[in-house]
Order: structure tokens, then sequence, then C-alpha cells
């Protein structure tokens, strides 16, 4: 037999679900977990009103500890991602919520990404119930498509220009290793590896946001979606080399643990083997400086014109270990 409270929490649920499908959303994103992540978002606990709704800054971790404390409903940490893709990121995409509203700028990856209700959504939320409710849905939903447009405008207004060496342009999501990936592409390859081919490059937001498999597949590599990949790849095609570069904003950088990992994925490459570590600055690089691996490379943007090589056998080239056999 249901409990008062038990009852209240479902019944509190349903109603956001009942929102849910009235904003348009289909059933995968308004199933019980996208109902309670609504929840969060307002801060509504069941006994509340939906006219106390409001909208605080929030990441996930606090909408899981809440859902836990009110709702009964306890995520595992290792369900972050989950609650990120099967409810946040479709309520961001369709202007319910805004994403980093304190600082557009900040890398999607972040953890101090914060999300936020969109002020019509929210006044649409806090009318649940009253006999305006129906006609402000058709209200709302005209205004969304202008919020939509300017939210638009605004990731766009923030992402990173970047030109590839045969000319073609591309846009990176804003932050992070980002504006790095773009003097890696810009400054390092014309001046190291010159007429070569930029065959993959990662983002944040879209990790094979430029991928060349038909290149990387006459190298004779195939890349799984799993793969994790270097923020950059560059086939050196006079040299027949292939240059893994990983950007370091705050991790990643190429240590004995993740050259062995890049080595392993592109073991069946005929091309030989280079591995870089990009830095901003020297003041970066040094919180970093006990982890390079030796016969990798490190490259530094405020220094463009010089690399820091890590062993003194061979500079900028493939060891033994990593060049194909004849």
């Amino acid at each position: 037999m249901k409990t008062k409270s038990t009852a209240g929490k479902a019944a509190k649920i349903r109603a956001a679900q009942d929102i849910l499908r009235a904003l348009g959303f289909a059933e995968r994103q308004s199933s019980e977990m996208s109902a309670l992540v609504l929840l969060a978002l307002a801060v509504l606990k069941p006994k509340q009103p939906w006219a106390e709704a409001t909208a605080p800054l929030c990441g996930i971790t606090p909408i899981i500890a809440f859902i836990a404390q009110h709702y009964g409903v306890g995520y595992a940490p290792n369900t972050r991602e989950t609650i990120r893709d099967e409810a946040v990121k479709f309520f961001s995409e369709a202007g319910l919520l805004l994403r980093n509203p304190d600082q557009l700028g900040r890398p999607t990856n972040s953890g101090k990404t914060v999300y936020q209700l969109e002020p019509a959504a929210l006044a649409v939320l806090k009318i649940y119930g009253s006999e305006t409710w129906s006609h402000s849905i058709g209200s709302y939903e005209k205004q969304r498509a202008k919020i939509l447009v300017e939210l638009q405008w605004q990731r766009e207004l923030n992402r990173v220009p970047l030109v590839l060496p045969n000319g073609d342009k591309l846009t990176l999501s804003a932050g992070g290793q980002n504006p790095l990936i773009k003097s890696v592409v810009e400054e390092f390859c014309p001046r190291f590896t010159p007429g070569a081919a930029v065959v993959y490059i990662g983002d944040t937001e879209t990790k094979f946001l430029h991928l060349d498999a038909a290149h990387l597949a006459g190298l004779g590599v195939a890349l799984k979606a799993s793969a994790k990949m270097p923020d950059v790849v560059v086939h050196d095609i006079r040299r027949n080399w292939l240059v893994l570069i990983e950007a370091v904003s705050s991790a990643g950088a190429v240590d004995g643990k993740r050259r062995s990992e890049l080595k392993q994925l592109f073991k069946a490459s005929t091309a030989g083997l280079v591995f870089v570590t990009a830095f901003e600055s020297r003041r970066a690089m040094q919180s970093f400086l006990g982890q390079i691996s030796w016969e990798s490379e490190v490259w530094i943007a405020e220094s463009p014109d010089h690399l820091i090589h890590f062993n003194g056998e061979r500079f900028l080239g493939p060891y033994p270990d990593v060049t194909p056999s004849s």
C-alpha cells in the first residue's frame, strides 16, 4: 500500500512527464528519469506547488543528489553520462535549458558545466495546472522558436575558427584545449610537417569533428567509434610519418601509458609514428614534466619555432618500435 509520501512523489513525477509531453518531448525524453531531472532543475520537492519552481545554476552531480534526497531514487555516479545524454542534452537542444549561462565559453566537457531552466520555460512551469496553462503552451512554442535561434547564434559566436593546411575551414567548440588545437593545426603543422595532411581533429562536442577515414585506411588504419583518439593526427606524406598530437589544457599528456595506448591503436599503420604533446606555455608544461614519455616531442604554442625533444637518439621521427618493417 502506498503511503501519502510515496503517492505525492509519484503524482509529482507524472505531472512533470505531462509537462514534457506537452512541450513536445518524445517518450524517451519524457521518461521518469527525465521528469526527475526536470524537477531537480526546478528545485521542486514533492509537496511544493509548481508556482514555487525556481531556476538556479545546477550541475549533474547536484541534480543526482536532489533526486536521491527528495524523491528516493538513487542514481550511481556512473549514470552521470546517461542523465546528460538522455535528458539534459535534449532539454538543452530544445531550448528548455541554458548551458553555462554564467560562462558561455566554458568547455563542453568541463567539470564545472552548469545548466539553468530558460526563463520562458520556467514561466510555463510555474503556471502548470492553472486555467491559463493550455493557452500558455501555444504561446511558449512560438517563443521557443526564437529562443532556439538566439541560442544557436550565441553558440556559433563562441566557436573557434580553424583553417586546415588545404584551406578547408572548420569551427571548434569554445574553451578547453580547442584554442590550442587551433594553434597546433595553424602554427605547428606549417613549421614541422609542411605539406602534411591533417587527417583527424577531435572536439569536446564532436569526437570525430574532422576525419579523413579514406586517407587513414590507405595507411592501414581503421578506427572504431570507441577509439581513444589523440586530439590531432597529421600525416607527413613526404617522410611517411603519422604524427599523433595531444593538446593539453588540464590533462592528457603523452606519458608512457598513453604512448603505449597510441602505439597499440595505430599498430597497423604503414607510416612511422611520432608522438607530440602540445602546451600553450612553459608554465602550463611545468606540472607535466615528470610525466612526459621518452621518445616523444613537446611543442609549446608561445614559442612555436621550437621543439623540446625527450631523448637524444633521434629528433622528430619514429623510433624503431613504431617504424613499419619493410
